[in-house]
């Protein structure tokens, strides 16, 4: 590589790890959504109030609800009385959620609502309807209780605030515990900037119970909490009886929620670990199989025994050119070199020593050996074979191989 594209490389990847070191050193900006849930730590997010409820509820018992309502209520003990507690910036119940939360109360617990919207067959029963206003300049908002204890405090909320209080009570059944005071900027106002005082946070009895509602769930955020304003939410929760205490981290809007098509796999336990465990029974698959195996080893046909299509190439030769004295003295050669190698014996001489060895070894008599022996010695003696000799020749020498000593 030249000079100068090492250079213009260098400049890239200098630039490349300025970008990442800036991406991971400054500051994250702020995240402003409501979240409401107990584990975000972020402005609007529930996690000092939380983790506050002990100390609020010495006495009670805390549990973290991250299923329906419905689901949470039809298994809860009816002869324990309990606080639910319900704070986002909208909530909304359907028709068997709100039978059975009415049910609920009706047993003589209660339920402390904290939302600046409430919709749906528990607001109609309750006969209670909230206005939500909305403006384009984020206002301030005070806010104060009624009762005698608490009414010499106006607290201010500035910031993340969505004015919202009730048009519509029961009052028959129903008692106002605080007001929001607020400048009506509302565009079908004549007149601007006028100070309004409407009821934001009310208890409403059912049965034997009641429902505690307040109209901005903001006040129990993160961001107030550690400020001057935390007493606000302490004194709410003063109207809760101190004991079970449900707080309700399934109505959440910053509550995660998967969205991919396995939804209802992994919000069944059974089957969100049958998922997993398939998953790394194909990950253990994957890693034990990607080492390197053995290569498959191939077929390797033996070579084919061309000895006899040799044989009768060559003697279809010879017997083509009728030389039979060529034919019987390489036979007669092929003979001996295999007495040499078979039974180790010298054929230089052919005598009555290498015949009584050979009988000896072949485990033929001497009679036949010495037959084999002669007629050999007179084919080499005699100077032009016929074709019968050859057949004679072929026939004495397979039949001294056909023997116990072969």
């Amino acid at each position: 590589m030249e000079r100068r594209s090492k250079i213009i490389l260098g400049f890239l990847i200098a630039v490349l790890v300025g970008i990442i070191v800036t991406e991971i050193v400054r500051p994250r900006p702020i995240n402003w959504r409501p979240s409401y849930t107990s584990i975000s730590k972020i402005p609007f997010g529930c996690f000092v109030l939380f983790n506050e409820l002990p100390s609020l509820f010495p006495n009670s018992e805390i549990q973290s609800v991250e299923e329906s309502i419905y689901d949470v209520l039809i298994k809860n003990d009816s002869s324990i009385t309990s606080n639910y507690i319900l704070i986002n910036d909208n909530i909304y119940l359907d028709e068997q959620e709100t039978n059975q939360i009415l049910e609920y109360v009706a047993k003589g617990n209660q339920v402390f609502i904290a939302t600046t919207e409430l919709r749906g067959k528990l607001a109609d029963t309750l006969n209670i309807e909230i206005l939500q206003e909305y403006t384009i300049k984020e206002d301030t908002v005070n806010v104060d209780f009624t009762h005698t204890d608490l009414n010499k405090n106006i607290y201010e909320f500035e910031r993340g605030v969505n004015t919202a209080f009730f048009t519509s009570l029961d009052t028959l059944n129903t008692e106002i515990l605080g007001h929001i005071h607020f400048k009506d900027n509302t565009f079908l106002n004549n007149e601007k900037n006028v100070k309004q005082v409407k009821p934001n946070f009310i208890k409403t009895s059912f049965g034997k119970g009641s429902f505690i509602i307040n109209t901005l769930p903001i006040a129990f955020t993160n961001y107030y909490l550690l400020s001057d304003k935390s007493s606000y939410s302490a004194n709410s929760f003063s109207y809760l009886h101190n004991n079970l205490l449900y707080w309700d981290d399934y109505k959440k809007s910053g509550r995660k929620v998967i969205s991919s098509p396995m939804r209802f796999v992994l919000n069944q336990p059974a089957l969100k670990w049958s998922y997993y465990l398939v998953l790394c029974g194909l990950l253990l698959f994957v890693i034990f199989k990607a080492k390197r195996e053995q290569r498959i080893i191939p077929v390797i046909k033996p070579l084919e025994n061309s000895s006899v299509e040799f044989a009768r190439t060559v003697g279809s030769l010879y017997h083509q050119s009728k030389d039979y004295t060529n034919l019987n003295s390489k036979k007669i050669n092929y003979f001996l070199t295999y007495i040499r190698n078979r039974y180790y014996i010298n054929t230089t001489v052919l005598n009555e020593r290498l015949v009584t060895q050979l009988a000896a070894k072949a485990g033929k008599n001497i009679e036949e050996t010495k037959s084999l022996i002669d007629f050999m010695l007179s084919l080499k003696n005699k100077p032009i074979h016929t074709e019968q000799d050859t057949l004679n020749l072929a026939q004495k020498i397979n039949t001294f191989k056909q023997s116990y000593g072969r």
